[in-house]
C-alpha cells in the first residue's frame, strides 16, 4: 500500500532555495516570482531614492576635483626609527655616548634601560635629482626618491602602541572608531562592484598589536568595514561553488537570493548588522560568478616578479602583497592597507639587526610598487602612503646586560617621519624638520589630523565636510581637531 508524500515541517526558506534553486526549474522559478511576488524591481526602487547617510558601495561625487582614486597604505608596524632611516643627524655623531636622559625623563617608556645619545648604525647619502638623504639600509627606495613627499615633522599624541595606532587608522586614541579605509570608503564608494571596496592585506606572520581593529567600520555602516585577504594560499576563502553548472542559471539563482534578501530586509529596517551582512553574501556571488583574475599572479611576467622580490627571501611575502595592491588598484579597489609582520619595527633593543631585517623584508617590494605603478601611468591616480604609528627616541635603549652593542631606541611621540608618492604630491620634495638630534618636530610641524586631512584632500574630500551624524555631533575622521591641509607637498 502506498503512502502519499509528506512535506517535512522543518524545512526552512533557505534550505528549500537551496534545493529548488540549483537547476532549471530554480531558474524559471526566479523568473516566474521576481514579477508575480515581487512586483516591481526592489533594486531600482532602492536606486531612485535619496538617501543622506551613505549605506553602499555605490561611487559618490567628491567635494571637489580629485587628485587621487585610490590609495594604498603601506603601514610600517611597531614605528619606524626617522634618524637611522630619512633624518640623519650630525650632532648624534658628534655627541655620541653623552648623557641626555635628563632632557627627556619624562617621555621614557622604560626609564631603568634608558642609555646615552647615539648615533645611527647606517651610513646616510643623498639620492636623486633632489638630493634626499636616505639610509643605506633602503637602497631600493633610495632610487624612488624623486617620486616621494618626505615629511620629517610628523608628530603624534601617545608613546604606547595601541593608542597610537587607534590614532594613526582612526584619529583618536580610544578603540570602537572607525578606521581611516572605512571613512574612505564611506564618502567615496567604490568603482568595481565586484571586489571589495577596502581590502586588507595583513601579513600572515601576526596581526598589529590591536589585531583587526586598524580595519573596522566602527560606527559607520559596517558595510564599509576593510576586507581580509590571505596572502599565502587561497586569498579568498569559501568563494568557490560547490558545484559545475551554466553561468546563466547561477546568475538566475543569485538574483532570486538577491530579491528575497531584499524583501527580509525591507521588512526590518534600520538594522545595519543586516544590510551588511546582505551586502557581503551578494558580493560574495560577485566575486564568484566574476572573471577577474584579480589575485592570480600567473599572468605577470618573470620580470615583474623579480622586481617585486616574488620568489626569493625574505621579500616574498610581502612582495606578493604589494603586487596584489597594484592589480587591485588596477582594477578599481578603492582603498588597500598592508601590514607587516608583528611590530617588526619596534627596535626596542638590536635595531641594527632588527631594523635591517624590517627594511630587507619590504625595501625591494615597496620600491617595485612604486616602479610598477608609474610605468603603468598608475601612480599619477593612487596614492602610496608610508609610515608607522610613532618614530624613536635619540638615545639608547639598553639590554638587560647592559650591552650597549645590542641597543635600540625607544618610542617617540614627538617626531616621526612618513612619506607619500603620486596621487597629487610633489615629488622629490622633503618637508618640515626636526630638532638638532631627531626629538622632536621643528619646523612646519604636522599632526596625524594634518595627515588625515591632506589624503583626504587628495581623494577630493574636505575634512570638515565629511561626517556621519551621531547623538547630534557631526562625527568627523579629525574629530574636533583642527586640521590643515599640507600644502607644501602637493603638486
Amino acid at each position: 500500500m502506498s503512502h502519499p508524500q509528506t512535506v517535512d515541517s522543518d524545512v526552512t526558506r533557505r534550505s528549500f532555495f537551496q534545493h529548488v534553486g540549483r537547476g532549471v526549474q530554480g531558474a524559471a522559478l526566479a523568473s516566474l516570482l521576481s514579477e508575480d511576488v515581487f512586483g516591481s524591481d526592489l533594486s531600482e526602487k532602492a536606486d531612485s531614492s535619496s538617501m543622506q547617510i551613505p549605506s553602499d558601495l555605490r561611487p559618490r561625487q567628491t567635494h571637489h576635483e580629485p587628485r587621487a582614486r585610490s590609495i594604498i597604505q603601506l603601514f610600517m608596524n611597531g614605528g619606524p626609527s626617522q634618524m637611522d632611516l630619512f633624518d640623519p643627524k650630525e650632532e648624534l655623531e658628534k655627541n655620541h655616548g653623552k648623557s641626555w636622559f635628563g632632557n627627556i625623563a619624562g617621555e621614557v617608556e622604560s626609564p631603568a634601560a634608558a642609555g646615552a645619545l647615539t648615533r645611527s648604525w647606517f651610513k646616510f647619502a643623498q639620492h636623486g635629482e633632489c638630493g634626499m638623504w636616505v639610509s643605506e639600509a633602503l637602497p631600493h627606495i633610495a632610487r624612488c626618491v624623486d617620486d616621494l613627499a618626505l615629511i620629517r615633522s610628523m608628530q603624534t599624541t601617545n608613546l604606547t602602541h595601541e593608542p597610537a595606532l587607534f590614532k594613526i587608522h582612526s584619529g583618536q586614541e580610544m578603540p570602537g572608531l572607525p578606521a581611516f579605509g572605512a571613512w574612505v570608503t564611506y564618502g567615496l564608494g567604490t568603482e568595481n562592484q565586484n571586489l571589495p571596496a577596502y581590502v586588507v592585506l595583513d601579513d600572515p606572520k601576526g596581526l598589529p598589536v590591536n589585531h583587526t581593529q586598524s580595519w573596522q567600520a566602527g560606527y559607520l555602516p559596517p558595510v564599509f568595514q576593510g576586507t581580509r585577504f590571505r596572502s599565502t594560499g587561497t586569498p579568498v576563502l569559501n568563494l568557490a561553488r560547490d558545484f559545475d553548472e551554466p553561468d546563466a542559471v547561477t546568475s538566475l539563482e543569485r538574483e532570486l537570493y538577491t530579491k528575497l534578501n531584499r524583501l527580509h530586509r525591507d521588512r526590518r529596517p534600520h538594522q545595519p548588522d543586516l544590510d551588511a551582512r546582505i551586502a557581503s553574501y551578494e558580493l560574495a556571488a560577485r566575486m564568484q560568478l566574476s572573471t577577474s583574475d584579480a589575485l592570480d599572479l600567473s599572468s605577470e611576467t618573470q620580470s615583474t616578479l623579480d622586481m617585486y622580490g616574488i620568489g626569493t627571501e625574505p621579500t616574498d611575502s610581502y612582495g606578493r602583497r604589494c603586487l596584489y595592491a597594484r592589480r587591485l588598484v588596477e582594477r578599481g579597489v578603492r582603498f588597500i592597507q598592508l601590514f607587516i609582520d608583528f611590530q617588526i619595527w619596534d627596535n626596542h633593543t638590536g635595531l641594527e639587526t632588527g631594523l635591517k631585517s624590517a627594511c630587507d623584508r619590504t625595501d625591494k617590494p615597496i620600491a617595485g610598487l612604486l616602479k610598477d605603478l608609474k610605468s603603468r601611468g598608475l601612480l599619477e591616480s593612487t596614492l602610496v602612503v608610508w609610515g608607522g604609528e610613532f618614530g624613536r627616541l635619540p638615545i639608547a635603549q639598553l639590554p638587560a646586560d647592559k650591552n650597549a652593542s645590542n641597543a635600540g631606541r625607544d618610542h617617540n611621540k614627538n617626531a616621526m617621519v612618513t612619506w607619500m608618492a603620486g596621487g597629487g604630491v610633489n615629488g622629490g620634495v622633503t618637508f618640515g624638520s626636526t630638532d638638532e638630534l631627531g626629538f622632536s618636530a621643528a619646523d612646519d610641524k604636522v599632526t596625524v589630523a594634518d595627515w588625515h586631512a591632506t589624503i583626504l584632500h587628495l581623494l577630493g574630500l574636505d575634512y570638515e565636510k565629511l561626517f556621519y551624524p551621531r547623538n547630534g555631533l557631526k562625527e568627523r575622521l579629525t574629530g574636533v581637531n583642527e586640521a590643515h591641509v599640507i600644502q607644501g607637498i602637493l603638486a
